[in-house]
């Protein structure tokens, strides 16, 4: 993460805050101002000696910064690496053990905000949490919220479909507790390759190495046998008890209202770890768009991938911040037949459950930009025609309005046909103008917005 913050530094895209801060609400209310600005850094902040970092990834684009590609190549780069992972590489010293603390007091050691006034505690929000199973051996990195409870403990928000969850059941069966270890101030590969839709023992870890090019090092945690990235800024280490249960009342979701999930398994942690100056990451939860996009470019990959794995056409699929980075998807097709938007609707629901609305579009409309998506839907979709509603279909339980698990899913097919228009062609200038302008703009240093490094497709 240090390297990604020196470069947000460079460009001119960090903001320090030297003045004190407080974590009850404050901190929160930085970062949910800047939601769509600059990364901002706290230096002081009230009640601890640590400094803290948010609104990192808050962007399609600064992710794909984060992950060393254009925005045009960042889908297929992850796609490519759940196919072709690297392994992990283990070394013998990481700077996220230069300070170890046992049976460390988190709300004194952690920095961790209030974020909201109805919830009832401080939240870890960017924690990657590594767990592996003993019998079998398989691991799992994945994201869940750390609400801080009294001394050494802390509730793990995970729902009970959750691969952790099955892990800790598991372990339950077998009479055992399941060792997680929860990291914070990760690289970028390593929260996107933690926010993937991945089978239960495929190693998202493996994933970040291929995002990175090269393996993710790893040490061995101090008192769990388990391997966290050496160059992350704090590591708790501890285990999971599913039978152990926290009432958390109501938590911030996705959609940006409020979810009364019930109780969730206790976490206790007998080490604590970190660098000697480490800064604790903050992803704003709720409706931002750190929290959004985070996920919805890792999910967006894999139902990339499950269309072209069922022969589908296509050429990007996007679930951005407007859509919750959960909800909502559009998919743009390359050259597709009849009928080829129906299959993709149906394979993306069958896919990822909480998906509930899915846009088709051509191969010249930017998934990402929702103008391009608006013009489609208002230029080429008829209502009568175009349009397929399925109701009663099984969703996830932060879909906000569902109903006994299920809710009504959308399907828009905004693709041009043939038999509405005699011609399609779009009055734009020649392309060749188009991009020689462009390049001039770009070379004054006139920020405009819609012009990028990678120019829209030619319609």
């Amino acid at each position: 993460m240090r390297a990604f913050v020196g470069a947000l530094a460079q460009r001119g895209e960090l903001l320090r805050v030297d003045e004190p801060v407080d974590t009850r609400f404050e901190i929160s209310a930085w970062l949910a101002q800047l939601a769509e600005g600059p990364a901002v850094q706290f230096d002081q902040i009230a009640g601890h000696d640590t400094a803290a970092i948010g609104n990192l990834l808050n962007s399609v684009d600064r992710i794909a910064l984060g992950l060393g590609v254009s925005r045009s190549e960042m889908q297929h780069r992850i796609v490519a690496a759940i196919e072709q992972g690297i392994a992990p590489e283990r070394v013998a010293h990481g700077p996220c053990q230069d300070t170890v603390v046992h049976t460390p007091d988190l709300r004194r050691e952690i920095p961790a905000p209030v974020f909201f006034a109805k919830e009832t505690g401080p939240y870890i929000t960017a924690g990657v949490i590594f767990a592996r199973d003993s019998r079998t051996g398989k691991g799992n990195v994945s994201f869940a919220r750390v609400k801080l409870l009294s001394g050494n403990r802390g509730m793990v928000g995970i729902a009970p479909n959750h691969h952790l969850a099955v892990m800790a059941r598991e372990a339950k069966a077998r009479g055992e507790t399941l060792p997680i270890a929860v990291t914070v101030g990760n690289h970028p590969a390593v929260l996107i390759a933690a926010a993937l839709y991945l089978r239960l023992g495929d190693d998202e870890l493996e994933c970040a190495g291929a995002l990175l090019g090269e393996p993710v090092r790893t040490v061995a945690c101090k008192t769990i046998g388990l391997d966290v990235p050496a160059q992350c800024e704090w590591v708790l280490e501890g285990t999971l008890d599913i039978d152990e249960q926290h009432e958390e009342v109501l938590v911030s979701e996705f959609h940006g209202m409020y979810e009364p999930y019930g109780s969730g398994p206790v976490a206790t942690f007998h080490c604590l770890t970190r660098r000697n100056d480490a800064l604790f990451q903050i992803i704003e939860p709720g409706y931002y768009p750190e929290h959004t996009l985070i996920g919805g470019v890792a999910i967006a990959a894999g139902l990339a991938r499950t269309l072209r794995a069922v022969a589908v056409p296509v050429r990007e699929v996007a679930v951005g911040h407007g859509g919750c980075g959960r909800l909502s998807a559009v998919v743009s097709l390359n050259a597709h037949r009849p009928g080829d938007a129906r299959k993709a609707m149906f394979a993306l629901w069958g896919s990822v459950n909480l998906i509930k609305n899915i846009t088709i579009v051509d191969e010249d409309i930017d998934p990402w930009n929702p103008s391009q998506v608006e013009w489609a839907i208002a230029a080429c979709m008829r209502p009568d025609r175009d349009l397929l509603i399925a109701p009663g279909v099984r969703t996830d339980r932060s879909e906000p309005i569902k109903q006994g698990g299920v809710a009504t899913k959308l399907g828009i097919d905004a693709t041009r046909k043939a038999g509405d228009r005699p011609d399609w062609t779009r009055a734009v200038p020649p392309p060749d103008v188009m991009h020689r302008v462009a390049q001039r703009i770009a070379a004054s240093g006139v920020s405009v917005p819609g012009i990028a490094d990678d120019p829209p497709l030619d319609p």
